[in-house]
């Protein structure tokens, strides 16, 4: 399989630590950032991290404590973590990238959200022929995105994300801010999931999205098909 070197891929993490009022810390779920970086640059592509507030990027302590072959794999490279330090600032990124990728952690629901210079560089994107991708709350940074018609983005389009049913078992759904299954419902969007907690991803032509933080790794790879088709 051809290396997909001249393709820059930006993967976009949270910069909110807070849950809620309850005192919690939350923030990027790990798995999220680092089964996609690996994907991705096993691939041969360029890869960026930016968020909203640029600098460290906040992780969900609770991601921290379920390790796997990536998340070790991503903490073990010096490249990576200096990369994590240092996350570019959403808000001075340019529009040159062929791939977009939101990494989800709860954090998402609070700034990206509604974070209008990440919805302006998704929609500017998209309609220049980029990929856009987002996994478990990742979808969340959709819902200000606007199609080439001016719609919102995910409207009539098959779109998979962190399902009501997750939230509930997972005993936060009274502490997000709002219920991503029904919003993107709300906005038109054709949502799908697969098992709770297995890996589901959903491809809408440039579009690409996944369940939950299992679904990592098969969004990101479904992401690089879509890259290698455009070739």
């Amino acid at each position: 399989m051809e290396a997909l070197t001249a393709v820059k891929v930006l993967l976009i993490v949270t910069s909110h630590s807070q849950f809620g009022d309850t005192g919690e810390k939350t923030g990027f779920w790990l798995e999220e950032l680092a089964a996609p970086y690996e994907q991705f640059v096993q691939a041969g592509a360029q890869v960026d991290i930016a968020s909203p507030q640029g600098g460290t990027a906040p992780v969900d302590p609770r991601s921290e404590k379920e390790s796997s072959a990536a998340t070790k794999a991503f903490l073990s490279d010096a490249q990576a973590k200096r990369k994590l330090a240092h996350t570019l600032v959403l808000g001075q990124v340019k529009d040159t990238y062929d791939a977009y990728f939101v990494v989800g952690g709860h954090g998402v629901m609070w700034d990206l959200a509604t974070h209008a210079p990440t919805h302006q560089l998704l929609t500017s994107g998209y309609a220049r022929g980029a990929v856009v991708a987002a996994v478990c709350h990742g979808p969340a940074a959709l819902v200000g995105v606007k199609g080439p018609d001016g719609k919102p983005l995910v409207n009539g389009k098959r779109v998979a994300a962190f399902s009501n049913a997750e939230e509930k078992a997972a005993k936060f759904d009274a502490i997000v801010p709002f219920a991503l299954e029904t919003r993107l419902r709300e906005l038109g969007a054709r949502y799908e999931s697969g098992p709770l907690w297995g890996s589901f991803t959903v491809r809408d032509g440039r579009l690409v999205t996944g369940q939950n933080p299992a679904s990592s790794a098969d969004t990101a790879r479904e992401v690089l098909r879509v890259l290698r088709e455009k070739k």
